[in-house]
């Protein structure tokens, strides 16, 4: 037995059952022998103080959610205001980009330094963004001051899951996932409202300051329980090349993405320029995983029975409903010839119904000893749903209805894939994979949104008009039927990410769930 395996085993005798089960999961190469785990015993917290942790939690969730739909309808009053419209779309790129680069970071400095730090630090960030974009005298200060904000908006969502497996056993787990679910809904919902109410009667800026009370309730509610929450973070040193090299490679595709077909064709030497250095970039960063005593994103994370197909499941479905939902408001309103404002209505079915899939899903995880199954009965049900979609031609009624059977399905995706995710991997590395998972989330969501676009312009042959334009004087709508004929390809491709999502589950290897037995589980529930 070498120095390391002596170190090893001393620890785990004086640890609990648990805690020593966790961290006999680790590799070696994970754990170094002059670092050892900060691990404590868990404390165990009240109901009264999960249910505290979970709604400060669902508070700051909700910030996070909100302002990812809450600035849109305030733009063109922006534009007016500082007369520059031409750079508007900036005002969201900044804030994507920023936030997509940053989940991983934040995902595994809250494995280093501890979940406090981290969740105190995305929300300063955030509030600090808020704040300057209130008062940003110019375009490019807003601009500026957004991708400050997206720094703190991209640390919250992967520390808030984290936080949420620190508290709560794997089999509860999927419960709660789905009541975050349910947060983004309302947050997608209630922000194009609330956005346009600022705008239009009070100022633009109130977009922005609304989040300081919200952060500081969240606060409020959550520092006081944070010391009652299970340690489970190691400090290591931070491979800080590996994070630059991860973050660069994430912002160069998703400019990509966001430039590939409007602003640069696609074959254009600027776009093949900037494919060949995300390229580079990626290749670069394996290349020094690979080689670095403890990497930032340990790549044998990524890897094995559960990860790579969980998180192929998981970004086909967030895909299918972020490309539908950019996607479906400009067919409602050729089609269906709604405004701008009733096709925005005719999305709660979509956003509305996945929440009740997912908390579908959640409740079987807690009762079920085949927890995976309810996903892929729920893929294969939206595959089924989009094929329908895809062959036939529905009044507006039939089609809400049909989306709101997709969007069932589809939700069941989340909480198995999250609650998979994280019971893989031992405790001191669930921020790393969680923040992981966010990121490659988010670059599917991107690249899924563009693939959509570029499917509808091969289909249509002429640029896309946006969401609400054809009402605008002198615009030329697009004739029903072309549009019609368009989107069934658009409907076929989000069949084939469900398909996917559903082989991925049926290959994903089910491990049994931490937490009260099923039977203990029903019992509470009842």
């Amino acid at each position: 037995m070498n120095k390391f395996e002596r170190q090893s085993a001393a620890d785990v005798q004086t640890l609990p059952e648990d805690i020593a089960e966790e961290l006999s999961r680790l590799p070696s190469e994970v754990l170094s022998v002059d670092d050892a785990p900060s691990i404590a015993p868990p404390v165990p917290l009240s109901r009264d103080e999960v249910r505290t942790i979970v709604i400060s939690l669902m508070l700051t969730m909700f910030l996070a959610a909100l302002d990812q739909t809450i600035v849109a309808t305030a733009l063109p009053t922006i534009g007016r205001q500082f007369q520059d419209v031409s750079n508007l779309s900036w005002v969201i790129t900044a804030y994507l980009l920023a936030s997509t680069a940053v989940a991983p970071v934040f995902g595994t400095l809250s494995d280093i330094y501890g979940r406090r730090v981290m969740i105190i630090i995305s929300l300063s960030l955030f509030v600090a963004g808020s704040v300057l974009c209130a008062i940003a005298p110019n375009m490019p200060m807003l601009i500026l001051a957004r991708g400050l904000q997206g720094l703190g908006g991209g640390g919250i969502m992967p520390v808030v899951q984290t936080v949420i497996s620190d508290v709560v056993s794997p089999r509860e787990r999927g419960q709660y996932q789905a009541y975050f679910s349910s947060v983004w809904m309302v947050g997608g919902i209630l922000g194009p409202v609330i956005g346009g109410v600022f705008a239009e009667h009070l100022h633009w800026s109130m977009i922005f300051w609304i989040n300081l009370p919200l952060a500081a309730a969240a606060l409020a509610l959550l520092l006081p329980k944070m010391s009652k929450i299970p340690v489970f973070h190691r400090k290591r040193k931070v491979d800080w090349l590996g994070g630059v090299l991860l973050m660069a490679a994430a912002v160069v595709f998703m400019l990509v993405l966001t430039w590939g077909g409007t602003r640069y064709a696609w074959l254009s030497p600027i776009v093949l320029a900037m494919v060949g250095a995300a390229v580079a970039l990626a290749m670069t960063f394996v290349w020094h995983a690979r080689r670095a005593d403890e990497p930032f994103l340990p790549l044998p994370l990524l890897t094995g029975s559960v990860a790579p197909f969980a998180l192929t499941a998981g970004g086909c479905g967030l895909g299918a409903i972020t490309g539908l939902t950019v996607q479906l408001p400009l067919y409602y309103e050729q089609v269906y010839h709604l405004t701008a404002s009733e096709a925005g209505l005719a999305l709660i079915p979509l956003a509305a119904v996945s929440t009740c899939g997912a908390a579908i899903a959640g409740r079987t995880m807690a009762r079920a000893k085949h927890y995976k199954r309810v996903a892929i009965v729920g893929t294969s049900w939206a595959a089924l749903c989009g094929f329908g979609l895809t062959v036939t031609t529905l009044p507006l009624w039939g089609l809400l209805l049909l989306m709101a059977a997709f969007a069932l399905g589809l939700g069941t995706t989340f909480p198995v894939c999250v609650v998979s995710l994280q019971n893989s991997v031992a405790r001191p590395q669930v921020g790393t994979i969680t923040g992981a998972m966010n990121f490659f989330r988010s670059l599917m969501s991107s690249f899924t949104v563009a693939a959509f676009a570029a499917i509808l312009l091969i289909a249509l042959g002429t640029d896309l008009p946006l969401a609400g334009e054809h009402h605008a004087a002198g615009a030329v709508a697009i004739p029903a039927d072309d549009m019609r004929h368009a989107f069934r390809y658009v409907f076929g491709a989000a069949t084939a990410l469900m398909t996917t999502a559903a082989l991925c589950l049926i290959a994903m290897e089910e491990r049994p769930l931490a937490g009260p037995s099923v039977q203990q589980s029903v019992e509470m529930a009842e």
